[in-house]
């Protein structure tokens, strides 16, 4: 570990303990991205079928941090991220659903030929059927991608424990309206930027 990623997992860890549980916020696939519906999500109370339940230990939020502090750096640190800027995804089928429309809505001939690779290479990598799904839902101060002209994002982490090792998918669409296409993404006239991490 690096001096910044140590400061980091002694902060964690001079708490009461490392199995400690954080609370999440509800799933983004579960009320979308919209600002209306994140505020509706926000307001709504913890029943018992409520996906405010979701709880991550102390040990899995640290390595998402860390995830976002390796891919964002220099330009970002995450380091003070909260336990609620993350959620837990219900499921594999809701990912893979979410990510497909977004993508479909931008950039449907580009998208469609790479779609199935694009899923075999991340099981390949990470077998999906054995992963916890967590997303990143920043508010407009610690989102990277809060720049004019970003339409939307997405930032999905597929952890493995039993393999120890987690893929990070991000992915924004940019407005062509905005900025030149080589800081856009344009293909065409596509917005799609798709980024490896």
């Amino acid at each position: 570990m690096v001096g910044q990623e140590k400061a980091l997992y002694k902060r964690f860890h001079s708490f009461s303990g490392v199995g400690d549980m954080q609370a999440l916020s509800p799933p983004q696939s579960v009320y979308g991205a919209s600002p209306h519906n994140q505020l509706k999500s926000s307001q709504s109370s913890g029943g018992e079928d409520s996906p405010l339940e979701d709880k991550i230990n102390r040990k899995t939020l640290f390595y998402l941090i860390s995830t976002l502090n390796a891919a964002f750096h220099p330009d970002y640190d995450f380091s003070n991220a909260s336990s609620q800027e993350f959620s837990r995804e219900p499921s594999l089928e809701w990912v893979v659903r979410a990510v497909e429309r977004q993508m479909m809505a931008v950039a449907r001939s580009e998208f469609t030929p790479v779609a199935s690779s694009l899923w075999e290479a991340l099981d390949d990598a990470i077998s999906l059927r054995d992963t916890e799904i967590y997303s990143y839902n920043p508010d407009q101060t610690s989102d990277p991608y809060s720049e004019d002209g970003c339409l939307w994002s997405f930032n999905y982490f597929f952890y493995n424990p039993r393999l120890k090792r987690i893929v990070f998918f991000t992915c924004r669409s940019v407005s062509q309206y905005c900025g030149s296409p080589h800081d856009s993404g344009l293909i065409g006239n596509s917005a799609m930027d798709m980024e490896d991490y």
